[in-house]
């Protein structure tokens, strides 16, 4: 009881910070007592989630010599996400976080495509309808939120207080730039991803009201694309920010 106190005043603590307020069409909420969660984020987040739970212990449970089927699949997954870390942190230093770029580049494929895939439309709730959790900012500023604090863990790991040095570098003067910046980064990631997806949903949900089926079918492709793409670009401005937390602005030039 007591944890559970302490988890329901966490909640009401993160619900009274003006976070994540904008919101489009309508929304399905759950109310806990006087908690508010947001169901659609949380049910499609859950699906998502044990989908990639699903894959990767098919991919492991009877590991072969010679892969196969999805252990093939995730294997290529594997070395796609550790080269993309590997190019963006270094060879030096990515190795320990493949694990948290590779989690967040399945999880947002997943998710787009999700969005793009799944005829969610089908499944009637009470209010408002099921779509992709990177179509609600509330999940995309989460995201941006975890790459914030990851690359302030690691610049702090690696360089202790002196971490800090980099707001005063090369002149104080700079300090207010140097700590908007900081601001900018986990506005950028999160408003384009959930801009994104919003965009073409919204674009494939029009052309099939206007004219169904021929025309929007070429849309939903180049959705697809799209929203690969989209992914890819979140983990590389991810592991981009962790490695500029650990060399700091300009050192990688001086090696």
């Amino acid at each position: 009881m007591h944890y559970g106190s302490l988890l329901l005043d966490s909640i009401g603590f993160f619900d009274s910070l003006p976070l994540a307020k904008l919101e489009v069409g309508h929304h399905f909420y759950w109310h806990i007592g006087d908690k508010t969660v947001h169901g659609q984020v949380f049910i499609n987040t859950w699906i998502v989630i044990g989908l990639l739970l699903i894959a990767s212990i098919a991919a492991t449970r009877n590991i072969q010599r010679i892969p196969s089927g999805i252990q093939n699949l995730m294997e290529y997954a594997l070395e796609y996400v550790r080269d993309l870390t590997k190019a963006q942190i270094g060879e030096k230093e990515y190795r320990p976080w493949v694990p948290f770029v590779g989690t967040l580049f399945l999880f947002i494929f997943v998710a787009n495509w999700s969005g793009a895939l799944v005829p969610w439309k089908l499944i009637e709730i009470p209010e408002g309808e099921l779509a992709a959790p990177t179509n609600d900012i509330n999940t995309t500023v989460a995201l941006a939120l975890l790459v914030s604090l990851a690359y302030f863990f690691a610049g702090f790991r690696k360089k202790g207080l002196g971490y800090f040095a980099k707001y005063i570098e090369p002149t104080p003067i700079l300090l207010p730039i140097a700590i908007l910046e900081d601001f900018t980064k986990p506005l950028s990631l999160s408003f384009r991803l959930f801009g994104n997806i919003l965009a073409d949903e919204l674009v494939v949900a029009v052309l099939v009201l206007l004219v169904p089926l021929f025309v929007p079918l070429p849309v939903m492709m180049l959705g697809l694309f799209t929203s690969a793409i989209q992914a890819l670009v979140f983990a590389t401005l991810a592991a981009a920010y962790i490695h500029e937390a650990l060399e700091g602005h300009g050192e990688e030039e001086a090696h």
